[in-house]
């Protein structure tokens, strides 16, 4: 009896020990997604002083079945007077992250 409740009990202690959370795996995502906003809006706005700060951050579920996992980041930018947002997304378990315009502009 004892031995059947073992084995479960240590698969699963397995399958949790290799788990990240949410939470975790959005931050170590984080500093590459700011990097790339903040490379972005140094450039657009002409700022190299220029600052970032994460303001949301969400994982994204596939859009198809197996599709690819990706994080959201919301990334406030300031420096120069200015102030942005731009939104950074970033396949997971890799270095890829495309910054784009968090707001456009209404045509007048």
């Amino acid at each position: 009896m004892r031995r059947t409740l073992l084995l479960p009990a240590a698969v699963l202690l397995l399958a949790l020990t290799g788990c990240e959370t949410q939470q975790q795996i959005l931050a170590d995502e984080q500093s590459v997604a700011t990097q790339a906003a903040l490379q972005r809006a140094r450039f657009e706005l002409n700022c190299p002083a220029a600052t970032a700060t994460v303001l949301s951050s969400q994982i994204l579920q596939p859009i198809a079945w197996r599709g690819l996992e990706r994080a959201e980041y919301v990334i406030g930018v300031s420096g120069c007077g200015r102030r942005e947002t731009y939104i950074a997304v970033c396949q997971l378990g890799s270095t890829s992250c495309l910054a784009i315009a968090g707001r456009v502009a209404a045509p007048a």
